[in-house]
């Protein structure tokens, strides 16, 4: 089975969770053994890891003819594209885009990440997607997030070909009710076109049922999932803190989604009780100026610690020091990081509004808003140390059987029951 993919963030590339989320499935569907993955980006770096899918950058598809020898080709496209690869895309040319911004290949580029003109790019992308769907032979297509759906709608007009789309989170999820109604267009477009739509908790499938009046019948959920840690990570030493001063980790976006003014709330009330904790807020977005001045507000700046933006190895490390971790979320989808946490054998607190709430049993679940609910859980991991063992060792137990193999068979079964195979 060959899947025409299109993504938008891929590793080592990192912009939020849709990048692990990709990559995890790419993987997962690579053991199934007899799925072929064809990974669209919008624009690879040529460090991207090929083992899972072949993955084609967007940013060197033309879309506008354009005649060059081989030799100038190769010298432009380096590592990210075979010239081959090019001149058979550049066969699948279907309308003239000279108007366009395009360049010396004929194609047009991509600042990658999310940049100011996204809706621009959004719209290039689809463009684009016409050529590699004219291109490529296939039975299934698979677009991750809104971002991708015009592409997905494209291919699946083009080709004739069932559109999978797959729901990693919401303009409600990520608005808190104030959603933008260009997104929710889009949004609707994507899941009004898809043939199957996947969702990444029972949380967003309600969502995408109720908000955008989708049939539930091609509506499921499939549950993200965690790698197994690298030797690297593994090796990574955990310090002992006992009778030490603990370490508390919100680790994410600092944006309303996230609801990082609740850790805040919640880190002032612990420190009323015991001034042997210090606050990690690791992360950067739109209110980390407004979490600084409320930490200073509530006079417990001394105790935080704003590190910034972290990937990679950073995180595990920071994970690896910190005694909890807690994801306060509003509204989360899924959120993968407590599982990561817990990989790392750090107890986690998540709010009961995230989608990870479904299937993680070893952990602390509090309403978001709860900050007195979240507080106490925060005091009771760091000073009982029979609950910090317990959750340590049995939330690490739990979560090394949530796999992306288990999610890539799934996956696999929801492509077989949407083409009509079994």
């Amino acid at each position: 089975m060959k899947v025409l993919m299109f993504g938008w963030e891929y590793p080592p590339h990192v912009y939020g969770g849709l990048a692990t989320a990709n990559f995890g499935i790419s993987e997962g569907l690579h053991a199934q053994g007899d799925v072929e993955t064809i990974l669209c980006l919008p624009h690879p770096f040529g460090d991207e890891d090929h083992t899972y899918a072949e993955i084609v950058a967007m940013n060197h598809v033309p879309i506008a003819y354009r005649e060059l020898g081989y030799d100038y080709v190769k010298s432009r496209l380096g590592n990210i594209m075979s010239p081959e690869l090019y001149y058979k895309l550049r066969e699948h040319i279907y309308a003239d885009f000279n108007y366009m911004n395009v360049n010396d290949l004929g194609a047009m580029d991509f600042a990658g990440g999310y940049p100011s003109n996204l809706h621009e790019e959004i719209n290039n992308y689809s463009i684009i997607a016409g050529v590699v769907a004219r291109t490529y032979d296939f039975d299934i297509i698979h677009a991750h997030d809104w971002l991708t759906y015009p592409a997905g709608i494209h291919a699946k007009r083009v080709s004739g070909k069932p559109l999978c789309i797959h729901v990693h989170a919401t303009d409600f999820d990520r608005s808190r009710g104030k959603v933008n109604p260009t997104v929710y267009g889009i949004e609707k477009d994507g899941m009004d076109n898809a043939d199957c739509i996947m969702c990444v908790s029972e949380l967003t499938r309600q969502t995408v049922i109720n908000q955008y009046h989708q049939d539930p019948r091609k509506v499921f959920t499939v549950h993200n999932a965690v790698y197994p840690l690298s030797q690297e990570i593994v090796d990574i030493p955990r310090p002992d803190h006992k009778g030490k001063e603990k370490i508390v980790t919100f680790l994410g976006r600092l944006t309303m989604q996230k609801g990082p003014e609740y850790f805040v709330e919640a880190a002032n009330m612990v420190l009323h009780r015991t001034r042997n904790v210090r606050f990690c807020m690791a992360g950067s977005g739109d209110m980390m100026d407004q979490m600084i001045y409320l930490a200073a507000e509530r006079g417990i700046a001394d105790r935080f610690h704003f590190p910034g933006f972290m990937r990679g190895k950073q995180v595990y490390e920071c994970l690896k020091a910190s005694d909890v971790y807690v994801m306060p979320s509003v509204s989360e989808p899924f959120g993968i990081s407590p599982l990561e946490a817990m990989q790392c054998g750090t107890p986690s607190i998540i709010s009961k509004q995230s989608g990870c709430a479904e299937i993680l049993n070893n952990c602390i679940k509090v309403d978001y808003w709860d900050i007195h609910a979240l507080a106490d859980a925060i005091y009771s991991i760091c000073h009982n140390e029979s609950l910090f063992d317990y959750l340590s060792v049995e939330g690490k137990r739990e979560v090394d059987q949530i796999t992306w193999e288990k999610v890539g068979a799934w996956i696999r079964e929801l492509y077989l029951r949407t083409l009509g195979w079994q």
